[in-house]
């Protein structure tokens, strides 16, 4: 065994991957924490997975496979426990006579290749695959008990017609039919299924996609999509169906987009559903947005940012009349913030009222409107009526157009505090943005009182967390001060709790971009982005990567997900 380690350490250090000096630093490693040598490499941020992979390939003569869409035998699956399998990170793959094909991602292990050919009497040959698509693939083969309730589901309606479905998802199927499948057992079930799924894996979004032979199901969690077991294809169109009557929108209609919502009760909580379902080539695309109110944090000492960014949104939630603005890509939060500053600055004493698209959670104590474009009832066209209303407080969900955010700056100037979202990627764009909408920038200089910019980022899950060392040239390389000595990180394992990712929940990470006399100044001779978000880090503005890496030293989230999720920031001059 040494010696193909060996083999491979010189394969590495051939082809340029590492230098004599990352396999000192990785064997060091190796020797203070334990582990494989190949873990110790990854983590430390020395080589790729995959670069590993090709190499650990070519040094052992084991052939690389990619797991993403390979399809598996359940039989085979049953070759190997499921405890068995996450403990040596293994899963089978084929079956030939006496041989049993095992993906692995360490083929070194000549443990786990014994216990497996003691166990299954087979003779074993190893393939490489990297250890998330294995983790990823075990995920999906060896069943939770959601999914054996499904197969039981199944094998009780094994006998639906599946040509009538086909002619449903080609418009030809009898709508009374359809109608009386929705309200059939099997298909109701199915659909509760998939929702209790969702609700389970504290999800976010559940997508139901037909392809032209299967049907899949995937669920976004903390941020990321990930495939669940679903049902065979023959029920796409039930479920759809069922979908649409429980949002009450039409069945019959199968060539144009539909919206609807719809709410559940489930353990004695009310979960909301927003629905969207879109015509694609092989039927309709349905996605639904999950909104779990009891999950929800609408408390802005709870969302995650730091002392001073807190101290900065409350002091200008505090004013009587301004302008905020939150920025961010959809999925960054952007709305959650709004409302914990409305939950913040909610009152008797005050009259509060929103525009939203859609709304997401009903707030008490707050007027919330949702805009109708079909019938005229535009972001624009509320915010005129609701300045009739008497507020004091406004929130408009969402800038995205001239004629909405000149209202919207007026109000700020007329004695409101207005609050709203952008869609930009910096705190300092925002301004280009608005400039480039139309808007002055003496308007900009005397309505905005501070823009914030912000991500949600996966926290390293708490059950299996565990430190270790980050080199201090890698953190001098991010902009961490360090010494010569290496650097405390955090990362998760990954466990039953997390489903082996290592991630559980998120937290926002943000900078927010004061405008003092210096940022005013700059605006008004329409200055670019990068002077404005300069002079603002001069200033004392922590910029995302900044805030971000300082939630991974103090063990919140990891290097890696901060790199993900953030940009670099450019040098700055003193």
């Amino acid at each position: 065994m040494s010696s193909l380690r060996e083999r491979l350490q010189d394969i590495l250090i051939k082809n340029k991957l590492i230098s004599e000096d990352d396999l000192k630093l990785a064997l060091q490693v190796q020797r203070e924490h334990g582990g494989r040598l190949s873990d110790c490499l990854v983590n430390l941020n020395l080589v790729s997975e995959k670069d590993l992979l090709l190499a650990l390939s070519e040094g052992l003569g084991f052939p690389p496979i990619s797991l993403a869409r390979f399809k598996i035998d359940p039989e085979i699956i049953k070759l190997i426990p499921k405890d068995l399998a996450k403990h040596y990170q293994i899963i089978p793959v084929s079956k030939m006579g006496h041989a049993l094909t095992v993906a692995m991602a360490d083929p070194l292990n000549v443990f786990a290749i014994d216990d497996v050919k003691s166990l299954t009497g087979f003779e074993i040959n190893p393939i490489i695959a990297e250890q998330k698509e294995i983790l990823q693939m075990i995920e999906r083969y060896y069943e939770e008990p959601a999914t054996q309730v499904l197969d039981e589901i199944i094998k009780d309606i094994s006998d639906m017609d599946i040509e009538v479905v086909r002619a449903a998802r080609e418009g030809g199927m009898d709508m009374q039919e359809l109608v009386r499948l929705t309200k059939e057992a099997p298909v109701i079930k199915i659909t509760n299924l998939l929702l209790e799924k969702a609700i389970e894996m504290n999800a976010s979004d559940l997508l139901v996609e037909p392809w032209e032979r299967s049907m899949r199901v995937r669920v976004r969690v903390d941020g990321m999509l990930r495939e669940i077991e679903g049902p065979p294809l023959k029920f796409h169109a039930p479920i759809v169906s069922r979908i649409k009557v429980m949002s009450e929108l039409d069945i019959a209609e199968h060539r144009l987009p539909q919206d609807g919502r719809f709410k559940v009760k489930i353990q004695d909580r009310f979960i909301d559903f927003r629905v969207s379902i879109l015509p694609s080539f092989f039927g309709e695309k349905v996605a639904l947005r999950v909104l779990d109110k009891s999950m929800a944090t609408l408390d802005l000492d709870r969302l995650g940012f730091d002392a001073n960014s807190l101290a900065t949104i409350k002091s200008c939630a505090d004013r009587p009349h301004g302008m905020v603005l939150v920025c961010g890509p959809t999925g960054s939060g952007k709305t959650t913030t709004l409302y914990s500053v409305l939950k913040y600055v909610d009152s008797p004493e005050d009259n509060i009222v929103t525009v939203e698209d859609p709304v997401e959670y009903q707030l008490d104590g707050i007027n919330q409107v949702s805009v109708r474009p079909e019938i005229g009832l535009t972001f624009a066209g509320c915010l005129r009526s609701i300045l009739r209303q008497d507020p004091d407080t406004i929130m408009v969900g969402e800038i995205r157009d001239f004629e909405t955010v000149d209202i919207a700056i007026k109000s700020a100037l007329t004695g409101h505090l207005v609050l709203s979202t952008l869609h930009t990627t910096t705190a300092a764009g925002t301004i280009v943005r608005l400039v480039n909408m139309g808007v002055e920038p003496f308007l900009i200089t005397s309505s905005i009182i501070c823009i914030l910019n912000q991500r949600l980022v996966r926290k390293v899950c708490d059950s299996c967390k565990e430190a270790y060392d980050l080199p201090a040239a890698t953190a001098q390389s991010l902009g961490i001060e360090a010494t010569n000595k290496d650097v405390a990180a955090y990362r998760g394992k990954g466990c039953k709790r997390c489903f082996g990712i290592g991630y559980a929940g998120r937290i926002v990470i943000g900078e927010a971009l004061m405008l003092t006399p210096t940022i005013k100044e700059l605006i008004i001779k329409r200055g670019q982005e990068y002077e404005i978000k300069a002079a603002a880090r001069r200033e004392g503005m922590q910029t995302l990567r900044q805030n971000g890496l300082k939630k991974a030293l103090e063990g919140v989230t990891s290097i890696e997900e901060v790199l993900r999720v953030t940009a670099p920031d450019e040098p700055i001059d003193k």
